[in-house]
């Protein structure tokens, strides 16, 4: 029995609807608009979640990263690449295993993690705070249920 039999049946539209505030989500959050810079350049949003996963558990091999991020490891040396050509990390060779790399944010990728932290905090703060405590309630049930089933149903 796969889980949508375990938890019941989902009618297509249901479905339909997630695809759609899935989709709002994103568009409306500014996600697909790069909002910060790194020596001038744009970060995405892949970047940005690269800068988080380096700033919390330093160093990384590309291949825990790429693991991290679910991304090809390919994508991720690409990734890597510009993130050192912007000051914002290194790359060094893991002395264990020359063929690998070991990531480092540089203090300026550092601090630029920090920016992007802060920024977003104050504007889930902003979001949140517009909330019912009922919508706040539902959310912070919903919300990890969602992320949950996405991690274990592929």
């Amino acid at each position: 029995m796969d889980a949508g039999q375990a938890q019941g049946r989902v009618d297509a539209g249901e479905a339909h609807r997630l695809h759609h505030l899935l989709m709002d989500l994103v568009r409306s959050s500014g996600l697909l608009q790069p909002q910060w810079t790194g020596a001038g350049q744009p970060i995405s949003l892949s970047q940005a979640f690269a800068l988080h996963e380096l700033d919390t558990e330093p160093p990384l091999s590309q291949r825990d990263l790429a693991q991290r991020l679910r991304l090809e490891k390919s994508s991720v040396s690409r990734l890597a690449a510009e993130l050192e050509r912007a000051g914002l990390l290194t790359r060094e060779r893991d002395p264990a295993n020359q063929r690998w790399y070991r990531l480092r944010l540089t203090e300026r990728g550092r601090t630029l993690h920090q920016e992007m932290g802060t920024a977003f905090r104050r504007q889930y703060e902003r979001w949140v705070a517009a909330m019912t405590p009922q919508e706040r309630s539902a959310l912070l049930t919903g919300l990890p249920a969602l992320v949950r089933v996405m991690r274990e149903v592929q």
